[in-house]
């Protein structure tokens, strides 16, 4: 054997090291190429998205799983917004736009979406990524252009088709809970239906108990039991609208119709006194220095609730408001006499009542 071949020879080993060395580092990288490209660990849920007709701005993002929601920030730049949080279970996130339609994200751990949506026409959104997104940009597309009656249809139809996906839970709680005019025993039956399906989804779980008691504060029925923490750390419950007239009305710093409505209800609880006229406030604020701001212009001095929730929060779960501005008017017996009347409507049914 020559001298070279005997040097490569002892160095066979060392090359052949050095080799494998190589191979399991192009297979890290490549791995960790794979995973770069999926968006997030799996723990992890990313969105990602772009936003047309709208260069800056913020967008609010919550989840539906819980008692309580968790509202988050998300920073709109170029147009462009990015939003990663940690997720262990399937959940559902509610993306909340500048004039506060809100859109569903499905989410699922280790999994990422995106988002093109135009912020001048937000019903035509784009959610890319999962099976159950796709379903619902089917959903939204469905449903562009047709009557609400339709669009109820139609979300009744989806939800016996696909009793397995989180979108009918969404749909079921955006059609036939949280509608203009709910239909809770329809609700109900559904809410048995998917529950063979999902018999562990906590968000379905809550929304049957939810809809069960709702469905107790139709008109004409009592005004159910309560109990709210108001601004300034008092409680309010049912007991606050003993013996007389009442309103509970939704408002926010954002919302005109609902500021309006307040200052009108101030004007007639001074003309009849808060012995005949009781109300209760329930802002929609995401926080609450506004709407302490807003109460002191206006010198609104009866009970408000903020709990920073917005439409998840604990007054519309309770009592069954659905957005704002909405209202419960009770009569001086405790029932419940109308339900989601305008300004004039609201102003006119209390002059009856009072």
């Amino acid at each position: 054997m020559t001298a070279l071949s005997t040097t490569f020879a002892n160095r066979l080993p060392w090359i052949r090291r050095a080799i494998s060395v190589q191979r399991l580092l192009l297979l890290v990288l490549g791995m960790t190429l794979l995973l770069s490209s999926c968006g997030t660990d799996s723990h992890h849920f990313k969105i990602e998205g772009r936003l047309l007709n709208m260069n800056q701005g913020e967008l609010y993002v919550y989840s539906l799983e819980g008692e309580r929601a968790q509202i988050d920030t998300m920073a709109v730049n170029g147009g462009r917004f990015a939003y990663e949080v940690s997720c262990e279970v399937p959940q559902t996130f509610m993306l909340v736009f500048p004039n506060f339609s809100e859109q569903p994200i499905f989410a699922q751990p280790g999994q990422s979406v995106s988002i093109k949506a135009d912020a001048s026409h937000l019903k035509d959104i784009e959610v890319k990524g999962g099976a159950d997104n796709q379903l619902m940009n089917q959903f939204r597309k469905q449903t562009l252009n047709v009557s609400p009656p339709e669009e109820a249809r139609l979300a009744k139809t989806f939800i016996a088709d696909h009793p397995k996906s989180p979108a009918s839970v969404y749909l079921l709680r955006r059609y036939f809970v949280q509608n203009a005019q709910p239909d809770y025993n329809a609700a109900i039956a559904m809410c048995a239906k998917l529950l063979e399906q999902q018999p562990r989804n906590g968000q379905l779980i809550n929304l049957q108990r939810a809809t069960q008691e709702l469905a107790h504060s139709q008109l004409n029925a009592s005004l159910p039991a309560f109990s709210l923490s108001a601004l300034g750390g008092t409680n309010v419950s049912r007991a606050h609208f003993s013996g007389r007239v009442g309103v509970i009305y939704t408002w926010a710093t954002w919302n005109y119709e609902g500021q309006a409505a307040q200052r009108e209800l101030r004007r007639l609880q001074r003309r009849h006194g808060s012995q005949r006229l009781a109300l209760l406030g329930v802002c929609l604020d995401p926080a609450t220095t506004d709407c302490r701001r807003t109460l002191q212009r206006d010198t609104i001095n009866w009970p408000t609730v903020c709990d920073g929730q917005m439409f998840h929060g604990d007054a519309l779960r309770q009592l069954g408001l659905r957005g704002v501005p909405d209202n419960i008017v009770i009569d001086s017996k405790g029932r419940i006499v109308a339900h989601g009347l305008d300004t004039n409507q609201l102003l006119e049914r209390l002059k009856e009542l009072l």
